[in-house]
């Protein structure tokens, strides 16, 4: 919403309005009408520079203006290492947490190729 850049849903955190205040929902399971954006500092600055949070809730009036201190809170306190969420892993921590086996990426039915392999084996199921 904030850098207008598209992204998988799972990067990106969901903000609705609750009682005048953005607040946001990382679980994604907060009811009512909800605008995702990147989780940065960047990103939220841009979304309120541009009064997107009105339009992309669709509230009356366009233009009033909405609390952003939780969202602020959120975004602001994530950035820092340590004070993000703990049940949620960043893309970075997603990648590195994968087990490094020698096992082929397409599954445990096939086996890794070696310079001695004339052609890929399947294990037996």
């Amino acid at each position: 919403m904030g850098c207008r850049k598209r992204a998988p849903v799972t990067d990106l955190l969901r903000v609705v309005l609750r009682s005048g205040a953005l607040v946001p929902d990382p679980r994604r399971r907060l009811p009512g009408r909800g605008a995702s954006l990147h989780p940065t500092p960047e990103c939220l600055h841009a979304a309120e520079r541009r009064r997107a949070f009105p339009r992309a809730l669709r509230l009356p009036g366009g233009g009033a203006a909405v609390e952003a201190g939780p969202l602020r809170e959120h975004v602001l306190g994530a950035s820092a290492p340590g004070d993000r969420d703990p049940g949620r892993a960043t893309p970075d921590e997603r990648q590195t947490a994968l087990p490094q086996t020698d096992r082929h990426p397409a599954g445990p039915h096939v086996e890794s190729r070696t310079s001695s392999d004339e052609h890929a084996v399947k294990s037996p199921r």
